[in-house]
């Protein structure tokens, strides 16, 4: 790094410039909460520093239906990142050489209409999928073998990537991804049209300013290590922005990890869980407070939920067969147990114990913390909470079971964004309308 690039690098304001960043966003997009303004912003910026990360975070921006601004945003998303590559159902193969060209400095993937790619009347495209999934890290080539040459080729997939979509995206991309979920503009909520060569020239000063920023500092944001409000494959998603937040400074560093806790919540609450999980949690409270239940009984419960798929698998319901599979490859298994009523086939309680702190923990009560941890890093039932085989309390009479599952929608309107005012936005109180 050369002294004048040094002094043009500590010239430019992080904070304010990524403040910058967010207000010319919003004069064109209604984002559907501060979380997902803020989100957008460090995506952008992070692109401008990719050669520093590990893990290429994915962006996905979607929406139940048309006119809700995506295409839109996605337009300020290639306004403003580093080479941005915008395509409309690409194939693979170009994909795979668009990175291959520069591995050492790749492109930023723009997909547009991802829909038509990976949406339930386009079947399904696992060679885009797999390079998206494995793009995600870097060292994780592609092989294809060459006839001609007889030899087998290396094709990188690194590159971080942004998709926009009705509906949607796949499991495996949006478990990778900060997720954006617009909605459409609400009566009275105003944005200016876009227009690329009238204004296009002010984004494209932002995004120079924003390279003269980051890409200087590639070796410090390798060496990074912020702490992080979450775990596992979230965490290494959102390493990449909260590193350019610390980098930022000023309100950047509080509002990031708020915004990580909360997109990766609302993920996680709109994912739609698989059958064998929601087994768990439906049996969950459908044992209630005893310590062991007939399978009859069990099934019984389950199938009074007329919000659970139980009743309606297969032409009797759920039977205890189907549910010894499911429970199976949680090492569940039912056991001859002594009721009151005499001696039957049945499930312990404490058997599913280490299934539901593993699969289904309950959400941490809220402390009013800053950053909240991790919805799930609580265990849900303690070791003192489990009986012992053997001392099953009877069974309690027929009753109408609680509700065994819930649903938690966010509902209140936000605030628009106001430049260097980023406190206001952490609050993150979600809009119902968007752009």
């Amino acid at each position: 790094m050369t002294p004048e690039t040094t002094d043009q690098t500590q010239s430019i304001d992080g904070a304010r410039l990524l403040d910058d960043v967010a207000a010319a966003i919003t004069r064109y997009v209604i984002l559907p909460s501060p979380s997902a303004l803020i989100a957008v912003v460090l995506w952008i910026a992070a692109t401008h520093a990719v050669k520093a990360w590990n893990c290429a975070p994915r962006l996905v921006i979607r929406a139940p239906e048309r006119r809700c601004g995506k295409s839109r945003l996605l337009d300020m998303v290639e306004a403003l990142c580093h080479r941005p590559l915008m395509t409309v159902n690409a194939s693979p193969s170009a994909v795979y050489r668009s990175i291959g060209m520069s591995p050492s400095d790749p492109p930023t993937l723009l997909i547009d209409e991802a829909d038509t790619i990976f949406g339930p009347k386009a079947g399904e495209n696992e060679d885009l999928r797999g390079l998206l999934n494995a793009g995600h890290q870097r060292g994780r080539p592609a092989l294809r073998y060459d006839a001609g040459s007889r030899s087998v080729e290396k094709i990188q997939t690194f590159a971080m990537a942004a998709l926009a979509g009705i509906g949607a995206m796949p499991d495996t991309i949006e478990d990778r991804a900060a997720v954006i979920r617009m909605r459409r503009r609400a009566p009275g909520e105003q944005v200016a049209p876009y227009r690329v060569r009238r204004d296009g020239p002010e984004l494209d000063e932002l995004r120079q300013l924003l390279n003269q920023w980051l890409a200087p500092q590639v070796i410090e944001l390798t060496k990074a290590a912020p702490d992080m409000p979450l775990e596992d494959r979230a965490a290494d998603t959102w390493e990449p922005m909260i590193a350019v937040a610390d980098l930022a400074g000023g309100d950047w560093p509080r509002a990031a990890r708020k915004a990580a806790v909360a997109l990766t919540s609302d993920r996680d609450a709109g994912d739609e869980t698989s059958t064998p999980t929601r087994l768990l949690i439906d049996c969950r409270t459908a044992f209630q407070d005893a310590d062991a239940l007939p399978t009859g009984e069990l099934l019984k419960r389950l199938h009074s939920n007329p919000e659970a798929p139980w009743a309606t698998i297969g032409k009797a319901g759920l039977t205890a067969m189907r549910m010894g599979n499911l429970l199976r490859d949680f090492e569940i298994h039912s056991d001859t147990i002594r009721f009151p009523t005499g001696q039957a086939k049945g499930y312990y309680r404490s058997a599913f114990t280490d299934a539901w702190n593993r699969y289904c923990p309950e959400p941490k009560p809220s402390g009013g913390e800053a950053v909240p941890a991790v919805p799930a890093s609580l265990l849900q039932v303690s070791p003192k909470e489990a009986s012992t085989p053997g001392t099953a309390q009877a069974v309690p009479p027929p009753q109408a079971s609680s509700t065994l599952t819930s649903e938690n929608e966010a509902g209140t309107a936000g605030t628009a964004w106001v430049p260097r005012a980023v406190p206001a936005l952490a609050d993150d109180n979600d809009r119902t309308n968007c752009a």
